[in-house]
């Protein structure tokens, strides 16, 4: 008996071990949300937002590695999906999205939600293509989720509800999703090249990112070996940063000094597996390396004197044999002292005094982390979430942390942590999200609600913008359009069935915390943290500087120098 399209696509999604499809229904997707009630193989999870399936997709996908789908209806539908589609694209993580489309007999006449999915996912997918006749299946859908898989990103098929329905001949070219991880490293020439490069160093520094992942051992070698100190990326953090003596933090716009300084005074640079963005923290003189699995990332953000195609722990476990044993510690020494004294400034501010409010957000946040389990997920926010997440969050082997952090999107923390509960029930996950991040996809803690997911929700609440506050500052700009009226978002999620928790003095953080931890359901904690905390980088340059002096002065002569002078205290006169 012939199968029809979507009963074909629903098989060989299960073939290939898809456990969910996140979306919101829609007719032109009836064919396969029928095929997914009979079946019953594949859960549907229903949200109030596509932004927050295609962001949920994601993060399942990243934190598995496993091939994740998502799905919207025709036109205003699937068109939802992008925001979160990009992320994931850049974050590397294997999405298929399904783009339902209007009837087949429409496209072109300008027919009601019509729009051009093979356009519009163009630029955020490795593949896009439209399944316009039952003869293009298996092949158009399977090559979809090879190039998800096989590259590392998105891939849609769009298909019109009317084709969905559709009988397809057996033609014998249905096969299993193909998965495979070869071994990938420089040449034997190229090898001892590099090789040759670091045992002439005298001041060797490793730059890690993402790429590093499962090559911790290799790493903590290496840094045996040649004696270097290490300064991660922040998608590097959750694969670097823990049981790492050589590590000396991050750099970066949210880094620290001891991370910039490492790199600064180094003679050589090794890049492995990061494409860091930002150009004027990397080196003026020191000869630079990169080495990375993706060729098209070679010497994309700064001057390469060597760049290597390679998996991180393939090409490092080939290297280490190569080097030579080294006996100075001037560099690593005077690196990890640095560090030290960075973190010590850090620590200095996460401090609760009883009494004092508003709640530093940095106390908040060392609080989550020293009470979370050592194999915790977090998923964070952009802006100040995550500068907070990036200094105060310790890892361990078990953590993960995930967040926008190559496409930079606000909203992203609670729909990501809703797609890593649902991947991982078991594991304590912990939404980070400032006020105007969570705020703008509000709407889908009622999907944490329908599905009783054990969430704990941090809200960072500050009634603010604050990290484009602080931007519109530096530009010497006093803040416009960042005040935020917000509501009691612990009132709030009580209203709807929710445990909400309320915590506005230093005190109170702690138990806070741990009741949220120890409840057995979703739980949201509205803090209310200090609005003035400064965010600054490690490097601040002369304009930075001069734009910061420029607001104060204005703020002053506006009259509001108390204002001024209470960022100040906090965060320059401790």
């Amino acid at each position: 008996m012939a199968k029809t399209v979507a009963t074909q696509l629903i098989e060989i999604l299960e073939q290939a071990g898809v456990r969910r499809i996140h979306g919101v229904v829609g007719d032109s997707l009836n064919a396969i949300t029928e095929e997914i009630r009979k079946r019953k193989n594949i859960e549907w999870i229903h949200y109030r937002h596509e932004e927050a399936a295609a962001f949920a997709a994601g993060a399942e996908a990243q934190l598995t590695g496993k091939l994740a789908v998502c799905a919207g209806s025709c036109g205003p539908g699937n068109l939802h999906l992008i925001n979160g589609l990009y992320d994931a694209h850049r974050s590397m993580a294997p999405v298929l999205a399904i783009a339902a489309h209007i009837p087949s007999s429409e496209i072109g006449t300008g027919y009601i939600q019509e729009t051009h999915p093979e356009l519009l996912f163009r630029e955020c997918s490795h593949y896009c293509e439209i399944i316009s006749s039952p003869k293009q299946m298996p092949r158009v859908l399977q090559i979809a989720m090879q190039h998800a898989v096989g590259l590392g990103g998105v891939a849609v098929i769009g298909l019109s509800g009317d084709t969905a329905m559709e009988k397809v001949e057996e033609n014998g070219l249905e096969h299993r999703l193909l998965i495979n991880r070869p071994a990938i490293r420089p040449s034997d020439t190229e090898m001892q090249q590099l090789a040759t490069l670091i045992n002439q160093s005298s001041k060797p520094t490793l730059l890690c990112g993402s790429g590093c992942a499962g090559a911790h051992h290799e790493l903590m070698l290496m840094g045996e070996k040649i004696l270097c100190p290490m300064v991660h990326a922040l998608r590097g953090k959750e694969h670097v940063e823990y049981d790492n003596p050589f590590d000396v933090g991050m750099t970066g716009l949210i880094g620290f000094a001891s991370g910039y300084h490492a790199m600064e005074e180094c003679d050589l640079l090794l890049m492995l597996g990061t494409d860091f963005p930002y150009k004027d923290w990397f080196p003026a003189k020191a000869t630079i390396v990169q080495i990375d699995i993706r060729p098209e990332r070679l010497g994309r953000r700064c001057r390469l004197d060597r760049g290597l195609i390679g998996d991180i722990k393939e090409t490092l476990s080939g290297l280490l044999p190569l080097l030579e044993q080294k006996s100075d510690r001037t560099h690593l020494t005077r690196c990890q002292d640095r560090y030290q004294t960075s973190r010590e400034n850090l620590d200095a501010h996460a401090i609760g005094k009883e009494g004092e409010t508003p709640i530093h957000p940095e106390y908040l946040t060392r609080i989550i982390s020293e009470s979370a389990a050592r194999d915790a997920i977090f998923t964070v926010d952009v802006g100040a979430p995550t500068v907070w997440a990036a200094r105060y969050l310790r890892m361990t082997q078990e953590r993960r942390l995930i967040g926008s952090f190559n496409h930079g999107s606000m909203a992203s923390a609670m729909p990501q942590a809703i797609g890593a509960q649902l991947a991982f029930p078991g594991r304590q996950v912990i939404s980070l999200s400032g006020d105007g991040g969570f705020a703008m996809m509000m709407g889908d803690i009622l999907t944490i609600l329908q599905y009783d997911l054990p969430v704990k929700l941090v809200v960072f609440n500050n009634s603010s913008l604050g990290f484009v506050a602080m931007e519109m500052k530096v530009a010497g700009l006093p803040p416009f359009g960042t005040d935020l009226k917000n509501p009691n978002f612990a009132k709030m999620a009580e209203a709807i069935g929710m445990l909400g928790i309320r915590v506005e003095k230093p005190e109170d953080v702690q138990p806070a915390i741990k009741k949220a931890l120890e409840h057995p359901g979703p739980v949201l904690l509205d803090i209310v943290v200090n609005p003035t905390e400064l965010t600054l980088p490690p490097k601040i340059d002369f304009e930075q500087a001069k734009g910061f002096s420029i607001y104060m002065l204005k703020q002053t002569l506006a009259g509001d120098g108390a204002e001024v002078w209470q960022t100040l205290q906090s965060n320059f006169l401790k």
